[in-house]
């Protein structure tokens, strides 16, 4: 993958994006994850000032430390890097005690998790209409279009996705050429909306380049027969995790009224 041709063209439609639409800067959640170093990266090389945010909730201290590590990174690179740690636990712990009590925990639990996303999405936003800045969304493309694995107004509720037409595996690539922590390369990817050390694969049950490649195979319409077993059980798990997000990745539906009933 030409990774420096990438840079230039992303970091050169940032700039144009944010001059377009009279903002001053970027604001970006950042996790201790691939995703969030390279977007923050990216968007720090516009020379427009870029304010990195962690909002921990009940998060691990490595993905903590991980997250410092890379700002104090980019802090070093660019003076126009800011840094602001917003502690949401007690926040979430609040909004928990407020919510009625519901027999399937199941369905709580993953009600919680989103909630998590949606509350460090309003946090961005806070920082956004306080500075003028661009919410800069963090998304791959296997996330966005191909399983939808965000949560819709949470991680998914951003300004402009810069790395949202790049694969995990084309973001790895950039991570390694731009020159991100090695911590945070090597670190199995994860959400950290669970509170624990499950990872996307855990909760997907594959692995990103395998979600690649059955996303590839989507695309292009091939038939499971030739597939192996094991491409099999990832070309259901992309179909079916796809068509369930489908709401997430196309605009919200709207009830158009005829004309002749206005």
């Amino acid at each position: 993958m030409p990774t420096e041709n990438i840079t230039n063209h992303i970091v050169n439609w940032l700039k144009t994006y944010v001059q377009k639409s009279q903002s001053k800067g970027f604001v970006v959640g950042v996790s201790g994850g691939i995703d969030s170093a390279v977007t923050s990266t990216l968007c720090a090389l516009t020379g427009f000032p870029t304010l990195c945010v962690d909002m921990p909730i009940h998060q691990s201290q490595n993905q903590i430390d991980r997250a410092h590590a890379h700002i104090e990174w980019l802090q070093k690179r660019h003076h126009w890097v800011r840094f602001e740690k917003v502690a949401l636990s007690d926040v979430y712990d609040g909004l928990i005690k407020a919510f009625p009590v519901i027999e399937n925990e199941e369905d709580r639990l993953m009600a919680l998790v989103n909630t998590r996303a949606r509350l460090r999405m309003t946090t961005l936003y806070y920082f956004a209409g306080l500075h003028n800045y661009l919410v800069s969304g963090t998304g791959n493309k296997v996330e966005d279009f191909g399983v939808g694995f965000f949560t819709k107004y949470g991680d998914g509720g951003v300004d402009l996705s810069p790395i949202a037409d790049l694969t995990k595996t084309e973001v790895y690539a950039l991570a390694k050429y731009l020159g991100v922590n090695k911590d945070i390369i090597v670190a199995p990817p994860t959400d950290g909306l669970w509170g624990d050390d499950r990872t996307d694969e855990d909760q997907i049950g594959a692995s990103y380049p395998e979600l690649e490649w059955a996303m590839d195979m989507a695309d292009k319409n091939h038939v499971s027969s030739d597939f192996t077993n094991r491409q099999k059980e990832v070309f259901a798990i992309y179909t079916k995790l796809h068509n369930a997000n489908k709401h997430k990745m196309i605009p919200i539906p709207v009830c158009e009224i005829p004309n002749e009933l206005k």
